[in-house]
């Protein structure tokens, strides 16, 4: 795990123990940090990306919490300055920069790099149903050909048979005759 310490003048400080995060679709994750700071302190949370950039939360330590309405179910803070994002998607990777402002007015600031991949469970079931298909109906096939072959030998041995049979009386009254 590395730690990023980021510290302003005015004695504000955060701790980002995760700067990258790696998460697959539906997952849920924490955005961790950790801030210290002398007198109340107002975190803000936002994501930027391709699509742009979106405020998530802001929140005073203490007093209120105002989240966006894209973020409203899907978003839960914590005291320390962390956030949790619910049920991710392919949206959600990006850059997430949190600011924490002292009373003061002194900012200290920190940067989380979110990336979400995509599980491709559908292929891999598409792949397996065809080959289990693919499998059954090879299995048919061979059976169907094992008993073509046996069936081809009992009409061999039959026709065998008869044309020893017929044979026979042939010669038999072709002796006869003489």
């Amino acid at each position: 795990t590395v730690l990023l310490c980021l510290s302003a003048p005015g004695g504000v400080s955060l701790v980002v123990p995760q700067p990258n995060i790696n998460a697959t679709v539906a997952q849920n994750i924490l955005l961790s940090v950790e801030y210290s700071c002398r007198g109340v302190a107002t975190i803000e949370w936002k994501h930027v990306s391709s699509w742009g950039t979106t405020k998530i939360v802001e929140w005073k330590s203490g007093n209120y919490v105002n989240i966006s309405t894209v973020y409203k179910d899907r978003v839960t803070t914590f005291e320390n300055g962390s956030i949790e994002l619910l049920n991710v998607g392919m949206r959600d990777a990006g850059y997430y920069f949190i600011t924490v402002t002292e009373e003061h007015g002194t900012n200290t600031y920190g940067t989380i790099i979110v990336n979400v991949y995509e599980i491709i469970y559908e292929d891999l079931h598409f792949v397996a149903v065809l080959f289990a298909f693919l499998a059954a109906v090879s299995a048919i096939l061979i059976c169907f050909m094992w008993l073509c072959n046996k069936s081809l030998h009992l009409f061999q041995k039959k026709t065998t048979h008869k044309l020893t049979a017929s044979t026979t009386e042939e010669i038999e009254l072709e002796t006869i005759e003489c």
